[in-house]
């Protein structure tokens, strides 16, 4: 474990000390939990209290904050939240690697061909004429199929499985567990039961992307899936088939979106909301938690609700339903005393 003094913690993260800089930080942890020889951070005011009930040596705060304690070293920079990353990464133990070359109970199909600086795993499968650029690691257990593309620099952790055909591009993650190709959810219904639609497409992940553990991303009916540069996708995230994710989308925790939705760029869909297929979402929307969407929706612009609807709108409809539920009341008992009468 580490051990560095206050002061070099400041000039890593481009931070400046008010308190004693002489002390010794051996580890992280959030505000409440910080004891001496621990560094935190503080970037919301609204957690301020624990800041005055910390018992960490140093906290990162930002330049307007006030704290009244004098007993607390505060190291005050631009970005609170941004420095203690670069401090996650000076404590955090080193990563299990995987050395250059072939685990020698991988299996290397014919055809295949693998850079010299790619590094495959134990109990890992390679399929015939499938590409692996310099600097992919595969963890150990990953399945990568027949004619499947790599590009360099992409690492792919234990239990990913690859179906043949699929691309991915270049500095692409890949966490646990996540499978890319699998067949579109296609069925037409006969007298005899269910009938598989052939699905002949395939799923191409663009550069920078990283996906999260158990998503499922499905293979196009024709042509291709697409997940387009720099998208991060959260844990348990499915993508059907045809879908357009377009570049430096966030899709978080349990996000389904349906067949052959088209999204444009930077469109933000926060946990378990859904999206129909078919549509199109334009660049710049943000689909709030839990939404359902059953329409296009315009860029640039919050949405909330089942179905979802501009945020404020919808907002402002869910003020209204204690009134709504009065009037609807009244108008119960008018017409029962109307009824009485007659």
């Amino acid at each position: 474990m580490p051990e560095l003094t206050i002061s070099e913690i400041a000039q890593m993260c481009h931070a400046r000390v008010q308190g004693p800089g002489d002390g010794i930080i051996r580890g992280l942890a959030a505000l409440p939990d910080a004891g001496p020889g621990q560094a935190s951070f503080l970037s919301d005011a609204r957690y301020r209290s624990a800041l005055e009930a910390t018992s960490a040596s140093c906290v990162l705060v930002r330049e307007d904050l006030v704290c009244e304690r004098k007993d607390l070293t505060l190291l005050v920079c631009e970005d609170p939240s941004r420095a203690f990353t670069r401090l996650i990464e000076a404590f955090a133990p080193p990563k299990p690697s995987v050395p250059p070359g072939v685990h020698v109970s991988a299996v290397v199909e014919a055809g295949a061909e693998l850079a010299p600086g790619a590094a495959v795993g134990a109990l890992c499968y390679v399929g015939a004429h499938a590409q692996l650029g310099e600097g992919v690691v595969l963890h150990p257990g990953v399945t990568v199929g027949a004619g499947v593309r790599v590009g360099e620099g992409s690492e792919l952790h234990s239990g990913v499985h690859l179906y043949p055909g699929v691309q991915l591009g270049a500095h692409v993650i890949v966490h646990s567990g996540t499978v890319i190709g699998a067949d579109g959810f296609g069925f037409e219904p006969t007298a005899s039961g269910w009938q598989k639609v052939l699905q002949g497409g395939t799923v191409h992940i663009e550069d920078h992307v990283e996906i999260g553990a158990n998503c499922t991303i499905d293979c196009a009916r024709f042509g291709a899936t697409v997940i387009g540069t720099g998208c991060k996708l959260d844990n348990l995230v499915h993508v059907a088939h045809n879908v357009q994710v377009g570049p430096h989308s966030l899709l978080i925790a349990q996000v389904g979106v349906a067949g052959s939705t088209r999204m444009g760029e930077r469109v933000i869909v926060a946990g378990q909301a859904g999206i129909s297929g078919h549509l199109t979402i334009e660049s710049g929307a943000r689909i709030a938690a839990g939404s359902k969407v059953y329409s296009n929706l315009a860029g640039d612009q919050d949405y909330f609700g089942m179905p979802a609807g501009p945020k404020q709108e919808t907002l402002a409809g869910f003020a209204m339903m204690p009134r709504l539920r009065e009037q609807l009341r009244k108008l119960k008992q008018r017409i029962a005393r109307l009824e009485e009468r007659s």
